[in-house]
C-alpha cells in the first residue's frame, strides 16, 4: 500500500519536482519513507542539489506529516500518487507528470475520454458562445470537459458541461483549500459534485502567476486533445496548446475575426497546423470518438415497449409538437404525454420550446459554430 504521507512530504519541499522524485525513488528502491528519513550524505548521493537538500531538511524538521494528512482529509481532499492505480493514465504518460495529485471530488474511469476547452479571460460574446456550444456538445456525447476554472472561456466551458449534465475537471494553480478566482466559488462547488478539482500544489499555496503555466500541462496532459477557443498573442491558453503539442495531443482552434485581438492567437494556431474547430463533430472525428458516442446514443434511445418505439418513429433532431406526434402515431394525447414524460426522465427525448420534443442524444447542426 502506498504510504502517501511521504509523497506529500516531499511534495512540500521547494525544489523537488517530478525529476528529483524519480531520482529518489531510484536511489531508495522505491521507498520514499527511506528517502524522507535519509541522512544528508545519502540524499546528496541520490542527486539532490544544495538547495533541494537544504529545503528538505528544513521541511522535515518543521512539518508533521501526520498533521498534514489530517488537514488534507479534513478538507475533503484525497491524494493520488504515481503508484496509485487510479492515477489518471493519460496524465501519468507525460514526461513531467506531478508525483502527487490533490483531488477534491472524484475522478472516474470515464474521465479518460476528456477534452480540454480553454481560452482567454477577456472573452468576447462570440468566444463565450463558441465555448458554450463546444463544451455542451462534447458533454452530451459523454466527453469530460477539462479547463482551468479561470474567468472567461474556462468558466463558460465548465458551466456548459454542467448544464448539459456532463462531467468536468478543473485544474487549479493553487492549493485546493483556495478557490481562484473567488467569484467562482459556486462553480467550483458544482464541479466537485460532477467531477473534480485537481492540483499538484500543497494546501495553502496561493494563486501566484508562476503557478499557472505548469498547471496548464496538467490540463492538456489529462486530456485527449485541447480546444483553444479565443487567445490573444500572449494568452496563457497558447501555453496549453504548446504543452498539448509536446505531449502528442491534438490541438484544435476556433477561427475568429481577424480584426479582434482575442482571435489572433487561435488564427495563428490554425496557420501553424492546428485543426480548425468548426463544430463538435470536427473534434469527435479527429479524436476517433464518433463511434463511441454513436454507440452511446443508440443505447440511450432503445425503446422499452411498443408505445415508446412508435413515438420514436416520429421524433428526430427537428422539434415536433406533442399534438402532431399524437396525430401521426394514432395515440391519445394522454398516452403520448405520459410516455414522453418517462422517456424524458430516461434521457431518451428532450422537451424544447414548450411542448415540442427532440431526441436527447442526436447530434445536429445546433453545435456548429457560425
Amino acid at each position: 500500500m502506498v504510504d502517501r504521507k511521504y509523497w506529500v512530504g516531499l511534495n512540500l519541499v521547494t525544489g523537488i519536482g517530478p525529476a528529483k522524485t524519480q531520482a529518489l525513488l531510484d536511489a531508495f528502491d522505491g521507498d520514499l519513507k527511506a528517502a524522507w528519513n535519509a541522512n544528508a550524505g545519502a540524499l546528496r548521493a541520490a542527486g539532490l542539489d544544495r538547495r533541494a537538500l537544504k529545503n528538505l531538511l528544513k521541511t522535515r524538521a518543521n512539518r508533521d506529516l501526520d498533521e498534514e494528512m489530517e488537514r488534507i482529509g479534513a478538507k475533503g481532499i484525497s491524494i493520488l500518487t504515481w503508484e496509485d492505480k487510479d492515477y489518471p493514465r493519460l496524465l501519468k504518460e507525460i514526461y513531467d507528470s506531478p508525483p502527487v495529485l490533490y483531488v477534491k471530488g472524484q475522478l472516474l474511469p470515464e474521465d479518460e475520454w476528456a477534452v480540454a476547452v480553454v481560452g482567454t479571460r477577456a472573452a468576447t460574446a462570440y468566444g463565450k458562445e463558441a465555448a458554450r456550444r463546444i463544451a455542451d456538445g462534447l458533454a452530451r456525447n459523454d466527453v469530460t470537459i477539462v479547463s482551468g476554472l479561470a474567468r472567461g472561456i474556462d468558466g463558460v466551458a465548465h458551466q456548459a458541461a454542467l448544464e448539459a449534465g456532463g462531467r468536468t475537471i478543473a485544474a487549479m494553480g493553487c492549493g485546493l483549500d483556495i478557490v481562484y478566482p473567488p467569484e467562482h466559488r459556486h462553480l467550483a462547488a458544482q464541479v466537485i459534485q460532477h467531477g473534480a478539482l485537481i492540483s499538484e500544489y500543497p494546501l495553502g499555496t496561493p494563486p501566484e502567476g508562476r503557478n499557472f503555466p505548469p498547471r496548464n500541462r496538467i490540463i492538456s496532459g489529462i486530456s485527449l486533445g485541447a480546444v483553444i477557443v479565443e487567445a490573444g498573442e500572449r494568452s496563457g491558453a497558447l501555453i496549453t496548446a504548446d504543452y498539448a503539442l509536446e505531449q502528442g495531443r491534438e490541438v484544435f482552434a476556433v477561427p475568429g475575426n481577424i480584426f479582434r485581438r482575442p482571435s489572433r492567437g487561435t488564427n495563428t494556431l490554425i496557420q501553424e497546423g492546428a485543426t480548425p474547430a468548426l463544430s463538435v463533430e470536427d473534434i469527435l472525428e479527429a479524436l476517433n470518438l464518433t463511434m463511441i458516442s454513436k454507440q452511446q446514443a443508440v443505447q440511450a434511445i432503445i425503446p422499452e415497449n411498443e408505445t415508446q418505439a412508435r413515438l420514436l418513429e416520429y421524433i428526430s433532431a427537428d422539434p415536433i409538437h406533442v399534438d402532431e406526434i399524437s396525430q401521426q402515431a394514432g395515440l391519445s394525447i394522454n398516452e403520448v404525454t405520459s410516455t414522453l414524460a418517462l422517456m424524458e426522465l430516461k434521457g431518451m427525448v428532450r422537451q424544447v420550446e414548450g411542448m415540442n420534443y427532440v431526441l436527447a442524444r442526436e447530434r445536429s447542426v445546433d453545435y456548429v459554430i457560425d
